[in-house]
């Protein structure tokens, strides 16, 4: 019985029982229901397989479930029920789903292209970041003198460099993967250095005793020691990597998420701008939400 007493519930059926109010302008609202039933329905088959093992993620989901209810709820009300906000720049939730399923497509093709960019400027920047924060951590000297400079350069919001970029490179795609590479590659080499400075005196020496050679020392011993620090440095570089790769293809880009929304808002489109927000948002939330358990999984000896 507890399963259908949850805050989330009976917000549910709040939200069902808002769609019978007259409305005061199209809604759409068969599309805003059906995304309701289709999360609830998610979210009571989510309940009954991980409510007894994993009780404290049930918890948060539906606490966040809860709130995406009470935010349909309001928006509904100030919109389709009420009209209380401008129509041209606040349509009903409803109108934001269906356009939404109609740009499916288009939103899918936007989507791969603004990824392949954040997935192909990380990787290059955590190639390059990770074994060259090894090696100047290990060094004490290089490390003191590459710390300073990390921070200089680190500093430097990578956005400056697209000049450069647009003179050097053939294409915006290589100018945005160089952007998110520099993103990137500064967090996770300040990260990694202050990894390797901060392992434990007592793992190092007795690897020493072991004679373990320097390569294994640094790939065996010193990276996994550091690898909480450099889950800083790469949470960090992917949050600015996104924020930086949005404001670039509002810019200058033929495609990308970032291009999607700042297109349609020059046409007043805004029911088309809302739904590239909120994809953004949900992107981004679920790339963050994914790289939280690889550093989880990789990080459960801390446990």
């Amino acid at each position: 019985m507890k399963l259908f007493l949850r805050g989330s519930h009976l917000l549910f059926v709040l939200f069902l029982l808002v769609q019978l109010l007259p409305d005061a302008r199209p809604s759409q609202a068969i599309y805003s229901v059906g995304f309701a039933v289709a999360a609830e329905t998610a979210s009571l088959l989510f309940a009954v397989l991980t409510l007894r093992t994993q009780r404290r993620e049930a918890h948060l989901f539906f606490d966040l479930l809860a709130f995406v209810y009470a935010s349909l709820i309001v928006w509904e009300l100030l919109t389709a029920k009420f009209s209380i906000l401008r129509a041209a720049l606040f349509p009903p939730p409803g109108m934001i789903i269906a356009q939404i399923a109609s740009d499916a497509g288009k939103i899918t093709l936007n989507i791969r292209s603004s990824l392949g960019i954040i997935l192909e400027g990380h990787a290059l920047g955590l190639a390059a970041g990770i074994p060259l924060g090894l090696f100047l951590g290990w060094s004490a000297r290089l490390g003191s003198v590459a710390a300073y400079v990390s921070k200089f350069l680190g500093s430097i919001p990578p956005v400056v460099y697209i000049p450069y970029g647009i003179a050097l490179l053939p294409t915006f795609r290589s100018v945005s993967v160089l952007v998110i590479f520099l993103a990137t590659f500064w967090p996770v080499l300040a990260g990694t250095m202050s990894g390797v400075l901060n392992v434990e005196r007592r793992i190092i020496d007795s690897a020493r005793v072991l004679n373990v050679s320097r390569f294994s020392m640094l790939f065996h011993i010193i990276l996994p020691a550091s690898l909480p620090q450099i889950f800083i440095g790469c949470n960090q570089g992917l949050s600015v990597s996104f924020v930086l790769l949005t404001s670039a293809e509002m810019i200058g880009a033929r495609s990308g998420m970032g291009y999607y929304v700042k297109n349609y808002s020059d046409l007043g489109d805004y029911t088309r701008t809302v739904a590239g927000v909120l994809v953004i948002g949900t992107v981004v939330s679920t790339v963050m939400f994914f790289s939280n358990k690889l550093q989880n999984y990789l990080l459960r000896w801390k446990s």
